[in-house]
């Protein structure tokens, strides 16, 4: 299945910075608002946190309409919510949150991170509900990498995360 498109424009991404976690926004961007249904996209590191760290700044926070998918590509991500959904994604996973009619969760460094620092690296995209699943119950679901299909492709290899291709689906998303 071959798709031709061409680039039509190139867009910087936004530094800033949360803390001392590197941040690049691309989405919303200069020169480039919103992309709808993308909310935002957040590219955080790549960069190396010393032994004895405070670890990532987002303690406790609400969301609601909206739904977070979270690629961690290097380090840990430690993640719970106030409907009862916790984990720890490794390199190489992805997280999903459905925050639907709202949650309050935590996306911060588990304790081994943050004892022993080491290379942290992490994609964000929020992707907004339409209206009539704005008030859709709260759902989580986080898969460790060996979880995650890989599919040959011409030209290399695609990690299939939601969604599907050929016979084959990913197991994130509806």
């Amino acid at each position: 299945m071959t798709h031709d498109r061409s680039l039509t424009a190139t867009h910087s991404a936004l530094r800033d910075d949360i803390g001392d976690l590197v941040t690049r926004r691309p989405v919303p961007g200069p020169g480039l608002a919103q992309v709808d249904p993308f909310l935002f996209l957040n590219h955080h590191g790549p960069q190396v946190y010393a032994p004895n760290n405070g670890g990532l700044p987002f303690g406790p926070h609400p969301h609601r309409g909206f739904e977070t998918v979270t690629f961690i590509l290097s380090g840990s991500l430690a993640h719970h919510d106030t409907g009862g959904h916790q984990s720890v994604i490794e390199a190489g996973g992805v997280q999903w949150m459905t925050a639907g009619s709202g949650l309050i969760h935590a996306e911060v460094s588990p304790p081994a991170f943050k004892r022993e620092g080491g290379a942290l690296e992490i994609l964000q995209l929020w992707v907004n509900l339409p209206s009539r699943l704005k008030m859709t119950a709260p759902r989580y679901t986080g898969l460790q990498g060996d979880a995650i299909p890989v599919l040959t492709v011409e030209g290399g290899s695609v990690a299939l995360v939601s969604g599907a291709y050929g016979g084959p689906r990913g197991r994130l998303g509806r």
